[in-house]
């Protein structure tokens, strides 16, 4: 397993280790104790212990995001597709940070099975580039509908450049994502 912070640390791309011959492929999808020796040596807090997953499945073009949980109940996310392509974004949202409305994404797949690690004080979001795409996510808490937010996925304040699918022009999106705030009006985390 390989962890790789991207552009802003906290956020750390996970490569598992992939064993292929001629009968297929095999992977730890996840190991606790290398995940977490992984963090230290990037100089990273361990977070709590993950105690949720959950699996989504998108045609091209569906967005889901920007979403996250406040405290009591915020979210870290390990993130990954294992059928189709997504990509998959990270947005600090903890005021006082130095990367505080900044963005990073990646995308994630089948094929190249990477992970993607999102802290809490982030939020997180992608858009599905291909149809049939299965989105599995690991959580450090339990979904708390008192606690959920969302921002604005288009949000100029933040400026992510989402790739769509041929054809697309926008989007599909949920309701709730269609009508979430942008940052400025947003409740975040305190640094």
């Amino acid at each position: 397993m390989q962890l790789t912070p991207t552009a802003i640390a906290d956020v750390v791309v996970v490569e598992p280790a992939v064993f292929a011959d001629e009968r297929g492929w095999f992977m730890e999808s996840y190991n606790q104790p290398r995940f977490e020796q992984g963090l230290r040596a990037l100089g990273l807090p361990v977070p709590r212990a993950f105690v949720q997953d959950n699996h989504s499945c998108s045609k091209a073009g569906v967005l889901r995001g920007l979403h996250y949980q406040l405290p009591p109940h915020a979210q870290g996310k390990l993130v990954r597709v294992v059928r189709g392509r997504a990509f998959d974004v990270a947005v600090d949202i903890r005021r006082g940070s130095p990367t505080f409305g900044r963005w990073v994404g990646v995308e994630l797949s089948a094929d190249n099975r990477r992970q993607l690690w999102i802290p809490e004080g982030f939020a997180h979001g992608f858009v599905a580039l291909e149809d049939d795409t299965h989105f599995l996510y690991k959580t450090t808490d339990v979904y708390a509908k008192d606690c959920e937010r969302a921002i604005r996925w288009d949000d100029p304040a933040i400026g992510i450049a989402w790739p769509l699918p041929p054809g697309l022009r926008a989007p599909l999106l949920a309701p709730k994502d269609a009508a979430a705030v942008g940052l400025a009006d947003a409740e975040v985390f305190a640094a």
